[in-house]
Formats: C-alpha cells, sequence, structure tokens
C-alpha cells in the first residue's frame, strides 16, 4: 500500500507480559506495519506503574511514562492492556472523549461497562476493539461481529478458558486428582497464585457474555450469565465419563432459546461432558476453541492458543491494524449491534441432559424408590450403572449409581436433585454434570 497519509500516533497503557510484546513488535515491525496500513504507527509512549519494574521485553526507557492520563489526549489509537476496572475504565473513556480509537483486551471490563464504553465510542464516531479479550489468538470476535453479521448464529459453545481446559485434561489424559492437576497448572504457570477466577467459572463467564452479545446482537449483562466452576468435578466423575465415550470440559454456551415469554437467549458456564466425536472433545492442554453453529454457514470452530504474551499480543496488533486502516481510509467507528433486546432465559426452562451421581445404601427396593423420584418430576432415565465400595470398617457397602437422562427442563432436575437429598434411600448426591454436543 502506497504510503500517503500522516503519521498516527499510539499510546501503550500497561507493559505487563502483552503490552510489553505488543510494544516491541510496534517498534521492530515499524515498517510491515506501514506497508500494510498505509500510515506508520508512532508508539508516543508507554504507561507503566513502575519505571524500574524488570520487562519480558527490552523497551526504550525514553518511552515509559507513569502519566497515563496525559498520554492518551490527543493519541489516534489507545492500547489499553493494564487490566481491572479502574483506572482502566476512566482512561478509556478519556480517550474516547477525545476521539480516539481505543484497543483493549480486558474482557473485565467489557463485562461490566460493554454497554457504556460502546455508547461513548459511538458518541463520538469513533471504535472499540477487543479481539484480544476472548480467547487470546483466536479470531472470534471479528468473524461474529462482521463475517456472520448477515447470518442467524443459534449457538456457541466455547472452551475459552485454558487454566481450567488444562486441569481437566490432566484429569483425564494422567488420572491427575482436580487437586494435583491444579498444583501441576500452578507450577507451570497456567494458574494464578489465587485461581478462583479461572476454576470457579467467572473468567469463562465475562467472555461468554461478550460472545452472546456479538452472537446475538444482545446486551448481555456478565450478572446474567449462569455460573459453575470445576471445583466439584472429581477423578472417578472424569473417568467414568472416558468409559461412556465423553470428555469433561467446561463450557461457554451461549445460544438462542424458546423462553416461556418467546424466543430468548441462554448464557452459561459449567462443566459439561462432551461425546469424544465433537470437535470440542479433542482440545487438549490450555488452548482454546470455540465452536459456532450459523443458519447458513452450518458448523464452524476457531481453535487455538487462548492465552501467552505473543500469541495474544496477536490478537492487539490485528486491531491496532484495523484501527490504523480506518483513520486512513475514513469514516466513523462501527456501533456495536444490541437492538434485537432478546430477553435471558433462566437455566431452569433449558432442555439439557444430565448425568447424575449418587451414593445410595446397598439394599433391595432403593433403586425402585429412586425411578419413581425421577418419573415423578417427568424425567426420563436412560441408563443406570452401578458399583459397590467396600466399607473400610467393615460395614455394608455403598453403591454409586450414575444415571444418564434423557433431556428434561433445568428446573425438573433441580427439582429430583432436591427430593433426592432429602431421601432415606439417598447417601449423597455427588455430582450433576450436563451433557451438551450429542
Amino acid at each position: 500500500m502506497k504510503q500517503n497519509y500522516r503519521n498516527l500516533t499510539v499510546a501503550i497503557l500497561g507493559a505487563g507480559t502483552v503490552g510489553a510484546q505488543v510494544a516491541h513488535r510496534l517498534l521492530t515491525h515499524r515498517a510491515e506495519h506501514a506497508s500494510r496500513i498505509g500510515a506508520e504507527l508512532d508508539v508516543v509512549g508507554i504507561a507503566v506503574r513502575s519505571l524500574d519494574s524488570k520487562r519480558s521485553v527490552d523497551l526504550p526507557a525514553e518511552l515509559l511514562t507513569t502519566d497515563a492520563e496525559s498520554l492518551v489526549v490527543g493519541a489516534d489509537i489507545v492500547v489499553e492492556l493494564m487490566g481491572g476496572i479502574e483506572p482502566a475504565k476512566t482512561l478509556i473513556l478519556r480517550a474516547l472523549e477525545s476521539g480516539a480509537d481505543v484497543i483493549t483486551a480486558n474482557k473485565a471490563l467489557l463485562a461490566a461497562h460493554g454497554p457504556e464504553l460502546f455508547d461513548a465510542a459511538d458518541k463520538v464516531g469513533a471504535q472499540l476493539y477487543y479481539e484480544a479479550a476472548v480467547a487470546g489468538a483466536i479470531p472470534i470476535i471479528r468473524p461474529l461481529r462482521d463475517s456472520l453479521a448477515g447470518d442467524h448464529v443459534n449457538r456457541i459453545l466455547g472452551i475459552v478458558n485454558g487454566t481450567t481446559n488444562f486441569i481437566l485434561d490432566l484429569m483425564d489424559s494422567e488420572g491427575q486428582s482436580m487437586e494435583q492437576a491444579l498444583a501441576t497448572a500452578t507450577d507451570l504457570g497456567y494458574a494464578e497464585a489465587d485461581p478462583t477466577a479461572d476454576i470457579e467459572g467467572f473468567d469463562a463467564a465475562q467472555k461468554a457474555s461478550l460472545l452472546a452479545q456479538l452472537a446475538f446482537h444482545t446486551a448481555v449483562d456478565v450478572e446474567q450469565v449462569y455460573r459453575e466452576g470445576i471445583t466439584k468435578i472429581t477423578l472417578d466423575q472424569v473417568r467414568q465419563a472416558r468409559s461412556q465415550g465423553s470428555v469433561v470440559k467446561l463450557l461457554a454456551i451461549c445460544e438462542r432459546v424458546a423462553g416461556p415469554d418467546g424466543p430468548g437467549v441462554s448464557v452459561r458456564v459449567h462443566p459439561t461432558l462432551v461425546p469424544d466425536t465433537h470437535p470440542l472433545a479433542s482440545v487438549r492442554g490450555a488452548n482454546n476453541a470455540v465452536f459456532v453453529e450459523a443458519e447458513a454457514a452450518g458448523s464452524l470452530m476457531f481453535y487455538g492458543a487462548g492465552a501467552g504474551g505473543p500469541e495474544t499480543a496477536s490478537a492487539v496488533l490485528g486491531d491496532i491494524v484495523s484501527a490504523a486502516r480506518r483513520h486512513v481510509v475514513g469514516g466513523p467507528g462501527v456501533a456495536e449491534s444490541t437492538h434485537a433486546n432478546l430477553p435471558m432465559v433462566d437455566p431452569g426452562h433449558i432442555d439439557t441432559s444430565y448425568h447424575v451421581w449418587l451414593e445410595v445404601a446397598d439394599r433391595p427396593g432403593v433403586l425402585a424408590e429412586i425411578a419413581q423420584v425421577f418419573a415423578a418430576k417427568d424425567v426420563s432415565v436412560e441408563t443406570v450403572q452401578q458399583s459397590l465400595t467396600p466399607d473400610a470398617n467393615g460395614g455394608p457397602p455403598t453403591a454409586t449409581l450414575v444415571i444418564q437422562t434423557h433431556r428434561a427442563p433445568g428446573e425438573s432436575l433441580d427439582a429430583v436433585v432436591n427430593t433426592l437429598q432429602s431421601s432415606d434411600a439417598v447417601t449423597r448426591v455427588s455430582g450433576v454434570i450436563r451433557v451438551e454436543g450429542e
């Protein structure tokens, strides 16, 4: 592309693992980016918390500053890689109000305050880009926002958290317990010292809200996302799933559904049994994948690294080039589409099949009592597996039942579980896992 446009200024907020990689690549590939854009990109500053902190790559000292507020004013493109809600939100709003395009990887901020930020961008004709906010290097935001904008997306199934996928994969492939797999993930740097955001599903819920908003043109607050983590998953459950040709994955599920008052949207995150014939079952280690089902395009899967400095930097750099090209070509930013305003549907109204793990007394008539509970709540049983565990003190053995149901509403299954928990026939309801991808 012939360069005939003024240089564009880029301000970077944050020089952590991703921010340092973005800055380094903008500086070292300056000529290559200019040839693609038609204008050169000038990095005018990199805001950091401390000038003396050690970086993953060497950055010019003269570009580092602790004055983030002054840096965003006057820049053409502001790249926010600080994380957290504040001061990131205030700085992004200030940048947008000054007319700058903003690139962010801040999923937590977008999930909590996305509509406010998109509205601020729309008012001044700026653009807010966030490809790196979901699934790292995997290009999924642009395909949903642009490539599939004219299609009718029905469903998204996503492995969007690498830490939980790594843990569940270790349990499946190496027979490690949840505690052992988490310790391994921590030692290798896949899990933070406090892994709560990952293993309790908060990170995946934030990403699910963004995917649902794009796919269904409906604002989805993260508080509306149903969420379960993986901490209750046991090695026995993972082994039993494998014996039946399935694997356990933490999925972000976004789908159009028929609600009690008409068409709506369901967005949820929870452990899920996925048949090993489904493409998502083969996603190993810390990788991510997003499986999209669209009316015209059919089934599409986007797969790759969901985290990492260079990988996430790739998505950020793609957004920077897109923003720069928009400056060169001209025209206002494209507003986010949230005009469908579909209502959220409670998980209790969603039909799914389930596996239910029960510890029961090993005595005659127990199975009949349990089957009667399922029948009374209109939940049809498909299969039952039983195993016996000897009592360590020489008492009667405990029977473990694994009951697979046909599809049923979530509220019916909840009623079954509540009844079983108070039943004399059941010692403990040890697990309930939904099945998807059949």
